[in-house]
C-alpha cells in the first residue's frame, strides 16, 4: 500500500509524538481520580492476579492520544484512507469503556469487534478485495482475534503497554523503511502513548488498561501489522513472529481451554504468564521475560530474515524461521505449563 500523499510536516514529528506521551499520561492521570470517584475498581479475586483493588480504565490515555495525534492528523491533512480505522478504533475503544463501566455480554463485544475488523480490512481495497474474498475473511478473523487476544493477554502488570510499544515501534520503522509515513506515524504515536502508560502500571499497577485501552491497542496492532503487510514492510511470517509472544500464549491457552471443555469466553488465570505470576510472586519478573523474548529472540531473527524476505507471503526461509519460533515457543509453553501445575 502506498503512503497517501499528504504533507510531510505532519507525519513522523517528533514534537507530535512527544505530546501523545505527555497527552497519555496526562488523560491517565485523570482517569485514575475519575475511577476512583466512580469506584470503577478491579478488586483482587480468583480468576485476578492482583492483591488490592485497583482502578480501571487508565487506556484512555492512549486510545485519546492516538485519536488526537494519530489518526486526526492525517485524516484532516487529506489522508481519508485513515478515516476508517480511526471509526474502527474509535469504536472498539468506545465498547470497551461501556464495558469498564457495566459488564456487556461477550456477544455484543465480539459483535463490535468483528465489524470494526471489517472497517480496517476493507479501508484498503487495494490490499484486500482485489486479492480474493477468502483473504478478507481471514484479515477479519486476524484482527478480531487480535482485540480479544490482546484483552486475555492484558492480566498483570506492565505486560500488555511493554509488548504493545515493542510491536508497535517495531511496525513503526519497517514502515518507515518501506516508505508508508503515514500508517508509521500512527503507529509511532501509539508506541509513545504506550510508553508513557508504563509508569502507572508498572513495576506495580496504580491503574489497569481496562477494556478500553486492551481491545483498541490490540485492534491497532492488527491494523498496523496489515499496513505493514500491504506496503512490503514486513512479510506475514515475520508479522507472526514480531506477535509470538502474546499470539503463543494466547492461542495454546484458548485451544487447551476448548479442548476441555471450558467455558473459554470466561475469564481465567490459566496463560502461562498467570502462572509464572503467580509462582515468582512478581509481575515485574515475567513482564521482564517475555521482553526478554522480544529481544533476545525476536529482533535478531527478524533482522536475519529481512533482507531475504519478500513482497506478499514471504519466503520459504522466513516461514521456516516463523514455524521453528512457534514450535519453540509452544514446547516452551506446554513444558512450563505442566512443571507449574504440579509445582505446589
Amino acid at each position: 500500500m502506498a503512503s497517501p500523499a499528504i504533507d510531510a510536516s505532519v507525519v513522523l514529528h517528533p514534537v507530535a509524538i512527544a505530546a501523545a506521551a505527555l497527552l497519555s499520561a496526562s488523560v491517565i492521570v485523570a482517569s485514575i481520580s475519575y475511577a476512583r470517584r466512580r469506584r470503577l475498581l478491579d478488586a483482587p479475586g480468583a480468576r485476578r492476579s492482583h492483591v488490592a483493588p485497583t482502578p480501571r480504565g487508565g487506556g484512555i490515555g492512549p486510545v485519546l492520544a492516538v485519536l488526537a495525534l494519530g489518526f486526526a492528523p492525517l485524516v484532516l491533512a487529506g489522508a481519508s484512507s485513515f478515516a476508517a480505522a480511526a471509526h474502527a478504533f474509535a469504536l472498539v475503544a468506545a465498547i470497551g469503556w461501556l464495558d469498564d463501566h457495566r459488564p456487556i455480554a461477550a456477544m455484543p463485544r465480539l459483535c463490535v469487534h468483528v465489524l470494526a475488523a471489517g472497517l480496517v480490512a476493507f479501508a484498503w481495497p487495494e490490499s484486500t478485495v482485489a486479492l480474493s474474498w477468502p483473504l478478507v475473511a481471514l484479515a477479519v478473523a486476524a484482527l478480531a482475534w487480535s482485540i480479544n487476544l490482546h484483552n486475555f493477554m492484558d492480566g498483570i502488570d506492565g505486560l500488555l503497554a511493554m509488548q504493545g510499544a515493542f510491536v508497535l515501534a517495531v511496525l513503526a520503522f519497517a514502515l518507515v523503511a518501506s516508505g508508508d509515513d503515514a500508517s508509521a506515524h500512527v503507529a509511532a504515536v501509539a508506541a509513545a502513548a504506550l510508553l508513557a502508560f508504563l509508569p502507572f502500571n508498572a513495576p506495580r499497577a496504580r491503574v489497569f488498561m481496562g477494556d478500553v485501552g486492551s481491545g483498541a491497542i490490540g485492534l491497532l496492532v492488527g491494523a498496523a501489522s496489515l499496513w505493514a503487510y500491504a506496503s512490503g514492510a514486513l512479510d506475514l511470517p515475520q508479522l507472526l513472529v514480531l506477535s509470538s509472544a502474546f499470539t503463543i500464549d494466547a492461542t495454546a491457552t484458548l485451544v487447551s481451554r476448548i479442548v476441555r471443555g471450558r467455558r473459554f469466553l470466561e475469564s481465567h488465570r490459566e496463560h502461562l504468564y498467570q502462572w509464572l505470576a503467580r509462582r515468582s510472586r512478581s509481575h515485574a519478573r515475567v513482564t521482564l521475560l517475555y521482553l526478554a523474548w522480544n529481544l533476545v529472540l525476536v529482533l535478531p531473527l527478524l533482522a536475519l530474515t529481512y533482507r531475504t524476505s519478500h513482497a506478499g507471503t514471504g519466503s520459504v526461509y522466513s516461514w521456516s524461521v516463523a514455524a521453528a519460533v512457534h514450535a519453540f515457543g509452544l514446547a516452551l509453553w506446554i513444558t512450563g505449563k505442566r512443571k507449574l501445575v504440579r509445582r505446589p
